[in-house]
């Protein structure tokens, strides 16, 4: 029996990668559950959700993965960023260190994935105003040199959290039509897509594990 989650025009694959502790999970559940955990604990394997979006009248899908703790062991490998079409590149506004490990991260984006990848830096935890260790203005330099879009985020009280994954699934979205509009095949991205289907479970369960990376 299909259901309106099963309905949707494009599957995109978003990918949320960045240091340990900076609220990515968070970032993950509040879009896709509009949940909140003060006490989130990181998991080893991978996590992914799935929300859809109107975006021109087109249901875009994006399944959105999770690095789940491997960061902390950096043992991410490449089947993490097959097939992602976008990126959200996270840091923490009141802990230095994970903006400036955003380079290294933006490496390995460049190494594993997609050419073509859009990304977003996004300055988490903008709620602990005074805390911030980073400067607004330094982390917008930052992404214009490496032309990437940004935004600053809080999952705690849900500031841009929505307007930082719309924005990327219509940028991904823009570009995809553009393409189909010059004649050229996006099949990856369809209904018909080469991403594998992945079983959601409910709302109100545990999003669910997948052990462990290397055996993707």
């Amino acid at each position: 029996m299909s259901s309106k989650e099963d309905e949707y025009d494009y599957l995109f694959k978003i990918v949320l990668i960045g240091d340990s502790g900076v609220g990515k999970s968070n970032l993950l559940s509040r879009f896709t559950r509009n949940e909140f955990n003060l006490e989130s604990k990181s998991t080893i394997g991978v996590e992914f959700a799935t929300r859809s979006i109107r975006v021109d009248n087109k249901t875009v899908k994006a399944q959105i993965w999770d690095t789940a703790g491997q960061e902390r062991y950096r043992a991410i490998t490449s089947a993490y960023y097959r097939g992602a079409v976008g990126a959200l590149l996270v840091y923490d506004i009141a802990k230095y260190l994970t903006y400036e490990n955003a380079e290294r991260w933006l490496k390995e984006l460049q190494d594993h994935a997609d050419g073509n990848i859009i990304i977003m830096l996004a300055g988490n935890k903008s709620d602990l105003r005074h805390l911030r260790a980073v400067p607004t203005d330094e982390a917008k330099s930052f992404a214009e040199k490496h032309g990437l879009s940004f935004m600053e985020t809080s999952a705690l009280d849900s500031t841009n959290v929505e307007t930082a994954f719309h924005n990327i699934l219509a940028e991904i979205y823009r570009i995809v039509s553009q393409r189909q509009m010059a004649g050229q095949q996006d099949r990856e991205f369809g209904p018909s897509s080469s991403i594998e289907p992945i079983k959601v479970l409910p709302t109100h369960q545990e999003p669910k594990s997948v052990q462990c990376c290397q055996n993707l």
